[in-house]
Parts: structure tokens; C-alpha cells; sequence
């Protein structure tokens, strides 16, 4: 029973928010029951205190991050595990938001007029997030970004008067 209290402990704070203490819980006994047939769920409940704590895109995206790696830990530990199903849904979850995480940093540089900065952000969606929903608007970003620059570039070199 004390295994099953244990778990029960790192469960109680899960379900009061405290998702620190969980963590901490849960990853405890991972450590010291690290055969334990429980493992699976104890993983997905870890990368789930972490999903928790997501906030919206323009915050830390830590959380994300963290969420993502321990469910990719999930799944590829343990890919017949129906907790590593489950985990599959939150990593879409957490791309989507690490996507519009770096939508909002590439707008935020557009609309201060670094271009080169939000162009690399837009591409960086295209490229790391290509299938979570956002890949349409990352494109329209790029093609705006680009028509900037090539503005900017147009203006400068007009600007430049001939040596005689």
C-alpha cells in the first residue's frame, strides 16, 4: 500500500493545482519505483502538471516545452501504452501553442518594424510546426514580411545618388 500512497499523494496535488508538488511526486516515484507497471501513467500525469500550466501564447512557453518533452518521452518509451494515445492529443496541443507563441513574437517585430527578425520567426512556424493549424497565417506573415523588406530595399536603393 505504500507504493499505491505514494502515488496517491502526488494524485491529491494534481487535483488541488499544485502542480509543482506533483511534479515533484510523481517524478519521486518514478525514481525510486522505476519498474513499476504504474510508470506509464505516472509519466503522462507529469507531463500533464506541466500542460497545466500552459498559459496563452504571448506568456512563457516553457510549460509547452516541458509538456511536449515529457509526453514525447511517453510515447517513445512506452508507444503501445494507451496513456501514450492520450499524450498524443497534448502534443498537438502544445506544437499549436508553441506556433502561435512564435506567430506573436514575428508580429510583435513586424509591427516594430524588424522585418528580417519576423520573417525568421514566421519561417521558423513553417518549418518546426508545419501541422498545427497555423500554417496559413505563418505564410500570409511571410509574404508580408517580404513585401516589406523588398519596400525597404527598393527605398534605399533610389535613395543612392550615382558618383560623377
Amino acid at each position: 500500500y505504500a507504493k499505491l500512497a505514494e502515488l496517491k499523494i502526488a494524485d491529491a496535488n494534481f487535483q488541488l493545482g499544485n502542480f509543482e508538488e506533483a511534479i515533484f511526486a510523481y517524478e519521486e516515484f518514478e525514481n525510486l519505483h522505476p519498474r513499476n507497471e504504474a510508470i506509464p501513467y505516472v509519466i503522462f500525469m507529469t507531463g500533464m502538471c506541466h500542460f497545466k500550466q500552459i498559459d496563452t501564447p504571448d506568456r512563457d512557453q516553457t510549460p509547452a516545452r516541458n509538456a511536449l518533452e515529457t509526453f514525447s518521452r511517453l510515447n517513445r518509451d512506452f508507444p503501445n501504452d494507451p496513456y501514450a494515445v492520450k499524450a498524443q492529443e497534448h502534443i498537438n496541443a502544445c506544437l499549436r501553442s508553441l506556433a502561435q507563441s512564435e506567430l506573436s513574437i514575428g508580429r510583435f517585430y513586424y509591427k516594430s518594424r524588424h522585418y528580417k527578425a519576423a520573417l525568421r520567426r514566421f519561417k521558423n512556424v513553417l518549418t518546426r510546426y508545419p501541422d498545427v493549424g497555423v500554417h496559413q497565417t505563418a505564410l500570409r506573415h511571410i509574404m508580408q514580411a517580404e513585401a516589406s523588406l523588398s519596400e525597404i530595399s527598393r527605398a534605399d536603393s533610389s535613395s543612392i545618388l550615382p558618383f560623377f
